[in-house]
């Protein structure tokens, strides 16, 4: 199948370089894959190791032709705004305007650990503000405000383009920050149906109450989808390696927002197992330690997620739509894992 033949889903979309890559040059052909099979957008998440965002967003934009490309996230606060307004800028032309820059709130204990300040939903609203300006062609001066203070911030005052912008949001007042200044909502994987449609409801009432059209907003569900077509080894790193990684890192966060029982979550940190791994757990856990912490992990925590045959993914992923969202990112799983489930999906 080629990108011209294939049925679009601009729906649809896939992260590249999905978990813990070998290369970074499998995300040439992961691109290639995914806009051949019409898959709408693929989002670029930044980890310092292999995973520099505007590196791959270019690598990204110079094997495609239709893809959108979207960084699913980066933190402002990690460049200069001059930087990222470039590279924003940069994208664009060098796609024809495929490319969204998304942003987030990132890790706070990550950010503690490399002495980055703390990121604040005020200082992201800025931020927004101040990219739409430039990219408006405005010369700012003297500004002082969150995001940060800087004599002048200036592209080309020739400029007079609107820059697609997304949020990467978990909480309620980043989910309301979305809805009233970004063009896109990327949520968070493992949120509950109830959540998600909690979540939703919070983004386009947020646009309306702005004066917005909600359905400008695009609320993109962040789906895992770990069929059985995969080997149970890669299946469990996906599910219960992925999940623990995110308790690991904001686990508070994610039992609060979902209601879960923060005993468990308890129970999973005191656990010698978990403790004992010096890192990510969908990183460098083994196949072992991963099946004992599937043992402290309800079945419930687990379940919102693309599961079973391409048939069963593919039904779970228009159950995402019906929840409200406007698009799913198949989560976790390359392009070539992914055919089954988007050929059960086009079959419908």
């Amino acid at each position: 199948m080629t990108a011209a033949n294939a049925q679009p889903h601009p729906e649809l979309g896939f992260y590249a370089l999905a978990g813990q890559p070998e290369s970074s040059r499998d995300l040439l052909a992961e691109v290639r894959d995914a806009e051949a099979m019409g898959l709408g957008t693929a989002f670029i998440s930044e980890r310092y190791d292999l995973k520099e965002a505007a590196t791959l967003c270019g690598a990204a934009g110079a094997v495609s032709e239709r893809i959108h490309i979207q960084t699913a996230t980066t933190n402002h606060n990690t460049r200069h705004p001059m930087v990222t307004a470039g590279i924003a800028r940069t994208m664009q032309d060098l796609t024809g305007g495929r490319f969204v820059l998304g942003i987030g709130r990132g890790i706070p204990a990550m950010q503690d650990a490399f002495g980055m300040s703390r990121i604040t939903t005020a200082q992201m609203e800025d931020f927004a503000g101040l990219m739409r300006r430039l990219f408006r062609g405005e010369a700012i001066v003297g500004h002082d405000g969150p995001a940060g203070s800087w004599p002048v911030l200036h592209l080309n005052r020739a400029l007079d383009e609107h820059l697609p912008m997304g949020l990467v949001a978990f909480g309620p007042e980043s989910l309301k920050l979305g809805g009233r200044v970004f063009d896109e909502v990327v949520l968070h994987t493992f949120f509950t149906d109830e959540t998600t449609e909690r979540a939703v409801r919070t983004v386009k009432d947020a646009a309306e109450q702005a004066g917005r059209d909600p359905d400008d907003v695009v609320v993109w569900s962040c789906f895992a989808t770990i069929g059985d077509h995969l080997p149970e080894d890669l299946r469990l790193k996906k599910s219960v390696g992925r999940l623990a990684t995110y308790l690991q890192g904001y686990g508070d966060l994610m039992v609060r927002t979902n209601g879960w029982n923060p005993a468990v979550l308890d129970r999973f940190r005191a656990d010698p197992v978990v403790t004992g791994i010096g890192g990510p757990i969908d990183g460098v856990a083994t196949t072992e330690q991963l099946e004992h912490i599937a043992t402290l992990l309800p079945d419930e925590w687990l379940a919102p997620s693309a599961t079973g045959t391409p048939e069963q993914c593919a039904t779970a992923v228009r159950g995402q739509l019906a929840l409200g969202c406007d698009a799913v990112i198949l989560h976790g799983a390359t392009p070539t894992q992914l055919q089954p489930v988007v050929d059960a999906y086009r079959a419908g």
